[in-house]
């Protein structure tokens, strides 16, 4: 077995490689502006995801050991697998299963090249929400992820959906108060409003951000564009009378040639039903799996079966605004931003039951492979 030692000086010698500066980042994992992704594989042939923390990244190591924490508890098939990982020696980085097909907001905005149909978004739903089920209801104690986008929902070789980024996830420690609090992080479109006027983080902030995910599979649409808020704009424009909710103007072009109207008022009604403003009236992400799956039998899919086929930091203080969506808000909003108010949070609490001097440099889950990858060169 490789030492501590040799196993970083090889980790340095391949980050240092005149190859490894020709290589083509990931795109759809390349999330912050301090972290790097490469697509790496194993001596086995499987495919890896490399992300790579800038140096001195202080925020990057918090969201790193949360992740460790979080996804080398449990496995499921939409949530994306944990292979590995570094932490050592200045160098920080985790290995993921690869996933081929980007995420949810390439396809979506044509950069894939994937066509998502009605019923390719039904299955995408239903997967991103029964990922989220699961963190929910059959993970102990019950974990928030706290960062539900498009960005974060990846697509495989099957167009199947699994939840990414753990980053800003939190631990429900104590399930029967309901909620945790602490800092507000987020990003601006899809966070939870109650959340950001309370700071306490509950599991229905999640639904929230997947209410705004819903949206986003109908209208292909960024949450917030030139200021405008794509949840108010849509639940102004709903006329409950006519088929398509008088939202057609809104509809993204590709998905209506196979689309059932009852099954997407259905998907409208359950969109806005989880983003009710008071987090007690929204469904549970178990309530949202079940309507999904009715939504899927009115098109006569199978619910069961699988589909066939960077984020800018910006700091605040949540008594700027009264709400996260005011006017004011919105037309202060620039771009796609990840909101983070400072607060009273302990983020030693973490890692807990880690201590740095117990980490070995990469470690993988599976089998002893680990350091022995290699990176693949793109020309």
């Amino acid at each position: 077995m490789m030492t501590d030692l040799k196993a970083v000086a090889l980790i340095q010698s391949m980050l240092s490689a005149p190859c490894f500066g020709k290589l083509k980042p990931v795109d759809h994992l390349k999330l912050l502006a301090n972290l790097q992704v490469y697509k790496g594989t194993l001596p086995d042939g499987q495919l890896i995801a490399i992300k790579r923390a800038g140096q001195a990244s202080k925020q990057g190591a918090l969201e790193f050991k949360t992740e460790i924490e979080i996804l080398s508890r449990f496995h499921h098939k939409n949530v994306v697998s944990l292979v590995g990982f570094c932490f050592r020696q200045g160098e920080q980085m985790l290995v993921y299963e690869f996933i081929p097909n980007g995420s949810l907001k390439e396809s979506l905005s044509g950069k894939s090249g994937i066509k998502l149909d009605w019923k390719r978004r039904l299955r995408i739903a239903l997967g991103a929400a029964r990922g989220l089920q699961y963190l929910h209801d059959h993970v102990d104690p019950p974990i928030i992820h706290r960062d539900i986008k498009s960005n974060n929902i990846l697509l495989d070789e099957r167009l199947n959906a699994k939840v990414a980024d753990f980053g800003l996830s939190k631990t429900m420690s104590e399930p029967d108060k309901g909620y945790v609090s602490t800092q507000v992080k987020g990003t601006m479109g899809y966070m939870d409003p109650e959340y950001y006027t309370t700071q306490q983080l509950t599991e229905k902030s999640d639904v929230y951000s997947f209410g705004v995910l819903l949206l986003e599979l109908i209208t292909a649409r960024s949450p917030i564009v030139r200021g405008k808020y794509i949840v108010k704009e849509l639940r102004q424009a709903i006329d409950k009378s006519k088929d398509m909710y008088n939202i057609d103007e809104f509809v993204d072009p590709a998905i209506p040639s196979n689309m059932t109207p009852i099954s997407f008022r259905k998907f409208v009604d359950l969109a806005f039903m989880c983003l009710e403003d008071a987090g007690a009236n929204r469904p549970t992400m178990g309530e949202v799996v079940k309507e999904i799956e009715n939504i899927m039998e009115i098109d006569g899919l199978n619910s069961c079966a699988e589909s066939r086929s960077t984020s800018v930091s910006h700091e605040g203080t949540s008594a700027t605004f009264d709400h996260p969506y005011s006017e004011e808000s919105l037309n202060r909003y620039n771009g796609p931003c990840m909101f983070q108010l400072f607060a009273s949070d302990n983020p030693g609490a973490r890692l807990r039951g880690f201590k740095m001097s117990d980490f070995i440099v990469f470690w993988t889950f599976s089998h002893s492979l680990y350091i022995s990858f290699s990176f693949e060169n793109y020309n």
